[in-house]
């Protein structure tokens, strides 16, 4: 390579030398000065040819370093989409995760009026096998009778009231279920929703004593992803189980809902809990951060919530926290939610 490079250079320092052999004899005075500046291009020559060298040692690292960021570049990428589908899996086991908790949560709020339901009806069918032995008897009065109708009647309406209610819990799970499976687009009522949404977690919330305050206009009605509404707020009210109240501690939670315009609607969630210091708070949405590894504490729980606040929801939220002040998590979303 070096000798094409410099090839002409080579011709004209041969022919150099050759006239100065020459002037030797024609120019004898002009003999030192010439072969000073034959002397001066040799040198200038075998300067360029080794930076030449150096350049072509350069480039060969430069490619070889080249190649190894490139290989490197490919793992990393490989190594990003796999973390990626690992992510995606956690994701979808904290949605599942979920989706157990409110069939729990449903089945165990059930079991109470159903419960009171079998216990009237057995009630009713021993009076009312009563009634009939001493009909057979001939022993049935007036006063039997009227005692009877009494308990019929009391029992019947406890027995209707409380299969109402299940009905209403059932209707409530089907659709809060169907909301979280499907992702179904619908036009939903906010506040009969939360309160759908938290009946499935009252048995998370009841043994410790720690309840949730609903103020939501009556007729808010959205045009939205219900079920991912249903998953923000549970998440939201398990976040603050976990690490606002751990370890036993007092407080309240509270879901306050208003309009800031006719188009938007701002929900605000806030616990009287521990609260969070400012480094924890600046990272509360990304991916496995968590506080509590190991003790109840997935990492994803708020990072899904964000995702499904900006991402579905097309809106936006916000954390406000300090340490023994509480948290409040500020969400403004539109009402009619935007299609892709």
């Amino acid at each position: 390579m070096s000798f094409n490079l410099f090839a002409a250079e080579e011709e004209a320092l041969a022919k150099a030398r050759s006239l100065g052999k020459r002037l030797e004899a024609d120019a004898p005075d002009c003999v030192a000065e010439f072969n000073a500046l034959i002397a001066a291009f040799e040198r200038s020559t075998r300067e360029q040819q080794r930076l030449v060298r150096v350049s072509d040692r350069l480039q060969g690292q430069l490619n070889d370093a080249n190649r190894e960021l490139e290989r490197r570049r490919t793992e990393a990428e490989a190594a990003l989409d796999r973390l990626r589908e690992a992510q995606e899996a956690m994701v979808q086991s904290e949605k599942l995760a979920s989706l157990g908790a409110l069939v729990a949560g449903v089945a165990h709020e059930i079991n109470t009026p159903v419960g009171i339901a079998v216990s009237c009806a057995s009630h009713l069918a021993d009076a009312t096998a009563a009634m009939r032995r001493r009909a057979e008897e001939g022993e049935l009065s007036k006063g039997d009778f009227a005692r009877y109708l009494g308990t019929a009647i009391d029992t019947t309406d406890l027995i209707l009231g409380n299969c109402e209610r299940a009905a209403q819990l059932i209707a409530g799970f089907k659709q809060v279920a169907v909301d979280r499976a499907s992702a179904v687009r619908r036009r939903v009522n906010l506040a009969a929703y939360i309160q759908d949404t938290l009946v499935s977690l009252q048995p998370k919330l009841r043994p410790a004593g720690h309840g949730v305050a609903v103020t939501c206009p009556g007729d808010l009605e959205l045009d939205c992803y219900p079920g991912v509404l249903s998953q923000i707020l549970s998440n939201l009210v398990m976040n603050a189980l976990t690490h606002a109240f751990a370890d036993g501690r007092d407080g309240d939670m509270a879901v306050v809902v208003d309009q800031p315009a006719p188009d938007m609607v701002r929900l605000c969630f806030t616990d009287t809990g521990r609260g969070m210091s400012e480094e924890h708070r600046s990272r509360v949405f990304e991916p496995f951060f968590t506080t509590r590894r190991g003790r109840g504490g997935s990492g994803l729980g708020l990072h899904i919530v964000h995702n499904l606040v900006v991402g579905v929801l097309k809106g936006t939220i916000a954390v406000d926290s300090a340490v023994d002040r509480g948290t409040s998590f500020t969400l403004l979303f539109p009402r009619c939610t935007p299609e892709d």
